[in-house]
């Protein structure tokens, strides 16, 4: 079993504000110097999303998130930066796919990539056959890796189908997040069932949504995998919801367990390598 692990981090997300946490970052500057700092602990993966920098509400425009990708890449060259496809707040390709058409130094190593419609607790993400395949598209015509999300066993096969449709080229970064209502839970019967299933080549790290984030991640990196974390998929620091979170905190404390384990993260350089991914 490796000893190195991907550390993708996950800093702000769609849904926290700053009426639920004081802590999550919302503006291109606050976000750049969140992700500067946590990459210092040995992040190698950021999973950016987007913020309208007036309102604070999620935005697909390309103007923002190459504000972000330039603000960091000044100070850190080497760290995988992957941008947001969301499909929560709209369903048009051509606003979802803007942020996958930037170009030079503000173009992003990956693009999220959601396998299947799903609901979460109040909202449905809405992903057709038709968007998910050309988003994947799109993202093959420019050099950018999927970052396969997976909240449920069909979405991996849903995959095996766009690898056999020449939409995916290995190897395969999935994200596997448990916990949401109506996905795959956050037990041990679930998480191996879904790792059973993914395809040859394939590259894995684990999330969980709420109070299933920690669990998860710690069994992520006994079980061999890498870890999925941030103020994205949980913003509180204890099961009980005593105290919020912040993004260095909950980093620092999977990294003391990671380190029980003679674990520690890849160097970004070796991230890139392994996923295959040009600097």
């Amino acid at each position: 079993m490796g000893k190195k692990f991907i550390l993708n981090f996950t800093p702000t997300g769609m849904i926290p504000t700053k009426k639920m946490t004081p802590h999550v970052p919302i503006t291109p500057k606050e976000i750049i110097r969140e992700i500067l700092k946590c990459a210092k602990l040995g992040v190698n993966i950021i999973h950016i999303h987007a913020r309208d920098e007036v309102t604070g509400e999620p935005t697909y425009k390309k103007e923002v998130y190459g504000k972000i990708i330039k603000g960091i890449r000044e100070k850190n060259k080497d760290i995988i930066l992957c941008v947001s496809t969301s499909g929560r707040n709209c369903n048009e390709f051509e606003k979802r796919s803007e942020c996958i058409g930037l170009k030079g130094r503000q173009k992003p190593d990956m693009g999220s990539l959601t396998l299947s419609s799903l609901n979460f607790n109040k909202q449905a993400s809405v992903n057709s056959p038709i968007m998910i395949k050309k988003l994947a598209k799109k993202m093959l015509d420019n050099n950018i890796k999927p970052e396969l999300e997976v909240f449920d066993l069909g979405m991996i096969n849903y995959a095996k189908y766009l690898i056999k449709k020449g939409l995916l080229k290995p190897p395969y970064y999935f994200n596997l997040i448990l916990g949401n209502i109506a996905c795959a839970q956050a037990d041990m019967m679930h998480l191996g069932l879904m790792i059973n299933e993914l395809p040859q080549n394939s590259i894995w790290s684990v999330g969980g949504v709420g109070k299933a984030q920690l669990d998860m991640n710690a069994l992520s990196l006994i079980g061999g995998g890498g870890v999925r974390i941030g103020l994205e998929d949980n913003i509180w620091f204890d099961h009980d919801r005593t105290k919020l979170a912040t993004n260095k905190e909950m980093i620092k404390r999977i990294l003391s367990i990671s380190i029980a384990l003679g674990k520690q993260p890849y160097s970004c350089k070796d991230a890139r390598k392994l996923l295959k991914l040009k600097k």
